[in-house]
């Protein structure tokens, strides 16, 4: 018996319809994925999965006319899945005829339909071989006029549980720019501006952490004028980024040697971002470098 916290999702739909892209973008969702699965093997696949003590907990299965013969079980199989008490949605994938044949058109590939004859006859015969299994679809989604962006979009919404709206994890990376910039970063911030605790000969060696350094650098009106305007601006990215189906951003802060402004801020977006409940790390790139007491 399928546990309630399960879910088996089965993508099919037209060849070129973007199977490939939603794949990818269920991965990132946490989801097991497998492509080109025959059908009579999802019963059991799904059982095991079931039976997992919940590692494995979200499944997605693409079964499409490439399998064949064995692609016109499908039908079958779900109903005998539903007698047994087995959940899933079907998610079917479409485009228009001139979308697709673009699309192959661009990739120079044979469509699975009609390998040795016109794009347009294979469409055909797949949009006739696909009703079926389109009648019984839960979502259907139209990839005609989507972007991969979009598209991502659209599924992310679909397929993310409301307790995972914040599933992206943010991790926030301060740095030296004397040592460089992280190559991984979304997103870079130059603090250099900020006062200077290296000035001053008692905290000097001593690293952003530390609350002596950390009172000296927020004492100074353009230090809380920054953070404010820095994290309105987290407030409003990172929301939009987890709408796009981001999963994971990468915020780097940087000053001259990693050691003092660029740690004290990124502590403070680590502590900000934390209290709003996402998934945040903080780390302290370049304080390797520096000798601190």
């Amino acid at each position: 018996m399928i546990l309630d916290n399960f879910r088996l999702v089965i993508i099919t739909g037209m060849s070129g319809a973007g199977k490939s892209q939603v794949i990818r973008a269920m991965e990132d969702l946490g989801y097991f994925c497998v492509d080109n699965l025959p059908p009579m093997l999802i019963p059991k696949f799904a059982e095991l999965c079931a039976q997992s003590g919940g590692k494995v907990s979200k499944i997605a299965l693409v079964v499409d006319i490439r399998g064949g013969e064995f692609f016109d079980t499908l039908v079958q199989v779900l109903e005998d899945m539903e007698k047994q008490g087995f959940l899933y949605e079907i998610l079917f994938l479409e485009a228009s005829d001139a979308t697709i044949i673009r699309r192959y058109k661009e990739t120079r590939r044979r469509h699975p339909m009609a390998p040795h004859g016109r794009i347009s006859e294979g469409i055909s015969r797949e949009r006739d071989r696909l009703e079926q299994i389109r009648g019984r679809a839960n979502h259907i989604i139209d990839t005609s006029g989507l972007s991969t962006t979009e598209l991502r979009g659209k599924i992310t919404a679909l397929f993310t549980e409301e307790h995972e709206q914040e599933r992206m994890t943010v991790t926030v990376v301060s740095f030296g720019f004397k040592y460089g910039i992280p190559m991984d970063a979304d997103m870079v911030m130059d603090v250099r501006f900020l006062p200077n605790p290296f000035y001053v000969e008692s905290l000097r060696r001593k690293s952003g952490r530390e609350a002596l350094v950390g009172e000296y650098i927020w004492k100074w009106p353009v230090t809380q004028q920054f953070m404010e305007k820095l994290s309105g601006m987290v407030d409003f990215l990172v929301p939009h980024y987890i709408k796009e189906g981001k999963s994971q951003l990468i915020i780097a802060i940087g000053c001259t040697g990693g050691l003092h402004r660029s740690v004290f801020v990124a502590e403070k977006i680590f502590e900000y971002l934390k209290g709003k409940g996402f998934k945040v790390n903080v780390e302290h790139r370049d304080i390797k470098h520096n000798v601190v007491e």
